[in-house]
């Protein structure tokens, strides 16, 4: 999808994807990540994801990417923290203790860059892409990985003539086919979303709708 659909959201508004709370998802299975609290987590399209502030509060030192400045900017504002700005090319970092953003595309990212991850947390960003550009960003994902890192990623699977994404139906099919040869991939988890889920109920999906909660560790 082009930078400017996502400019667009963010300057609008219209940011339906955005949680406003720790996603349970992460609470619940996090601990079974292979790490220490101080093992550096990547969050790819991070947003301003509340689930940041998160795992920085379990010690670990958080690197954000985000394409908007708007949400890196609003990220710290409604935290009430206030963020050192470092301009930059190819990003713009904004910076609190261990934690920061990195506000630019996330396909600029080189491995030297994310030499010290060791944990990802994916829930909004394989899911945000549409399918000519998962592969794409798997690809990417995989080549500045160091070897033995692991993901903790979490897809959503809908009727798509239901809802159009973003954020689009990912089936665990397609995960095992994306991440299969190079990863070792684990469903941890996978359940029906509720009717009155509040995501459910705004964008009119049907029973049928599940979320699935993968590991997947780089080989």
């Amino acid at each position: 999808m082009e930078h400017e659909f996502w400019h667009d959201r963010w300057a609008n508004q219209e940011i339906g994807f955005h949680e406003g709370t720790v996603n349970q998802f992460l609470r619940d299975h996090w601990s079974l990540m292979v790490g220490n609290n101080d093992d550096t987590v990547l969050v790819p399209l991070c947003g301003k994801a509340h689930d940041m502030w998160w795992l920085n509060d379990l010690g670990h030192p958080v690197i954000g990417i985000e394409l908007s400045d708007i949400a890196c900017k609003d990220f710290f504002a409604e935290a009430g923290e206030k963020a050192n700005v470092h301009p930059g090319e190819p990003f713009t970092k904004f910076s609190h203790d261990t934690l920061s953003l990195w506000c630019g595309d996330f396909f600029q990212l080189v491995p030297d860059d994310v030499r010290n991850v060791r944990l990802v947390y994916d829930r909004a960003a394989l899911i945000a892409l549409p399918p000519g550009m998962r592969k794409k960003y798997v690809d990417h994902l995989t080549a500045i990985l160091p070897d033995g890192a692991n993901i903790l990623l979490i897809t959503l699977d809908y009727n798509s003539e239901e809802m159009k994404g973003p954020p689009f139906n990912v089936s665990d099919e397609e995960v095992r086919a994306l991440f299969g040869e190079d990863y070792d991939v684990e469903l941890l988890s996978k359940q029906d979303m509720a009717r009155d889920n509040p995501f459910a109920k705004r964008r009119g999906l049907s029973c049928g709708a599940t979320e699935s909660v993968f590991r997947l560790s780089k080989l």
